[in-house]
């Protein structure tokens, strides 16, 4: 499973916008890996940098410096509607002169196609293979007096996840859908304000967290300060993985600190899935809190039995088929010496396709282990998502296909133990009706196609 995008704004004449925009960036390289981009504005004209790898590795000092102003959005991209290559990479720059906006996206529409048509046909051309677009040229194509009244008036006509950072030559805009799936947030810093995906971006940046941008909210930053307005809200659908997995553990949603609350959903696993064992393993670093959790509640010892190598995943070097084959030992090496003859707890975030955990559990028989009982933060996931989360097809979903009993068999463990839904709400400490938890039930916050091609654009890009 991948994280969605990550999103951020700032609006600040004393500030250097673009510098404090690459440190939000930097925060948030936890929600998207493979493209990095800043636009800045300076009231007359829009410049944009954007380029494909992480943060670190797309900004230098020399392209900072080229963009200046006193706007800024910035975006990390993992794909959710279109192909990981340049000419996706975010923020999107659309129209021309005075009717020119720049776009950042988290999140993923569900009628990406009939927009796609109806723009098409009105004469709007793409260069690129994401909903994204589709949102910059319907937001164009949109009636109204200014850009608010554009923006709602487009707002009423997608359909999905999106929470936004649009900018004009002169004025920055934070919008959220109106069920409130993906987070976004609000703050200040000196005399501006900064706009974020998460509120850890916020700290890094030394802003002061004001508030969460209201479902259905558009929030209007520019000379004349803050100017708020919201369509009618939907069913509250805010994604409960951002809880388990997605967002930073430093980070606040909904009034809720995650670390202390991914702490609790480990407790109410040892409460639900009590077992006798010797130790007890976090996956670093998403099941670190759990496992900390299930550790002190249930009085078995924590141990850190598994080091995580943090930079896999960071390099452009492809592994061949025999390092590939090598699996999870490239990302986790365990510690035998404190393992061997142990009965082990393993807390994990998820378990998506099946494909990781059954190394992880060989990988630890391997080092001495003598059970392995796994404990999962998440109930079974059953069902895909169409709301900015890259999880999987529901055929490649193992608990849409097999029982809890066929799935312990499948990735050999001992005893296999998925929190229950009650069970993780009562960790998060919010209203079940706040959450969308499709993924376990089905039971989507708005109707949606059951089988959705990410690549759905693709044949219509005129890019490479």
């Amino acid at each position: 499973m991948h994280e969605a995008c990550g999103v951020f704004g700032v609006y600040s004449p004393n500030e250097d916008v673009a510098r404090l925009t690459f440190f939000g960036l930097f925060a948030l390289q936890h929600r998207g890996q493979e493209s990095a981009g800043i636009a800045t504005a300076d009231g007359k004209r829009i410049n944009v940098y954007a380029r494909m790898g992480l943060v670190s590795q797309v900004f230098s000092e020399e392209s900072l410096s080229q963009l200046t102003g006193y706007i800024a959005i910035g975006h990390n991209r993992y794909s959710t509607t279109g192909s990981s290559r340049i000419c996706n990479a975010q923020p999107i720059v659309v129209g021309e002169g005075d009717n020119r906006i720049a776009l950042g996206h988290n999140g993923n529409l569900i009628n990406t196609s009939h927009l796609y048509q109806e723009l098409s046909e009105a004469g709007y051309t793409f260069t690129s293979t994401t909903d994204s677009e589709i949102i910059a040229n319907l937001i164009l194509a949109s009636p109204g007096n200014n850009w608010e009244e554009r923006i709602k008036h487009a707002m009423k006509r997608i359909q999905g996840a999106y929470s936004l950072v649009i900018m004009t030559k002169n004025a920055l805009f934070a919008v959220r859908d109106p069920m409130g799936v993906r987070p976004l947030c609000l703050g200040t810093i000196d005399n501006g304000y900064v706009v974020a995906s998460e509120t850890c971006a916020l700290d890094h940046i030394g802003a002061e967290f004001v508030r969460e941008i209201a479902p259905g909210e558009v929030l209007s930053i520019s000379a004349n300060g803050l100017e708020s307005s919201r369509i009618e809200p939907q069913r509250k659908g805010l994604c409960i993985f951002e809880y388990i997995y997605f967002a930073r553990p430093d980070s606040v949603i909904s009034g809720r600190l995650l670390y202390p609350t991914r702490q609790q959903m480990g407790a109410i696993l040892s409460e639900e899935y009590p077992v006798k064992a010797d130790l007890v393993l976090g996956i670093p670093d998403s099941a670190t809190a759990a496992g900390i959790g299930y550790s002190n509640r249930s009085g078995i010892q924590l141990s850190e039995g598994l080091i995580k190598n943090r930079y896999v995943g960071r390099t452009f070097i492809a592994p061949d088929q025999h390092i590939r084959d090598l699996g999870v030992k490239l990302k986790f090496n365990p510690l035998p010496q404190l393992l061997n003859g142990k009965s082990l707890v393993v807390v994990d975030d998820s378990i998506v396709r099946g494909t990781t955990t059954p190394s992880v559990v060989k990988m630890l028989r391997k080092a001495g282990a003598r059970e392995i009982h796994m404990r999962i933060c998440s109930p079974p996931i059953r069902f895909p998502c169409f709301f900015g989360v890259d999880m999987a097809t529901r055929r490649e979903l193992i608990a849409a296909q097999k029982s809890v009993e066929e799935i312990r068999q499948y990735i050999g463990a001992d005893s296999l133990g998925y929190i229950s839904l009650d069970g993780l709400v009562k960790a998060i400490g919010l209203p079940k009706d706040s959450f969308c938890h499709a993924c376990f039930t089905g039971d989507y916050p708005i109707p949606v196609q059951l089988e959705m091609d990410k690549l759905m654009l693709e044949p219509a890009a005129t890019t490479p």
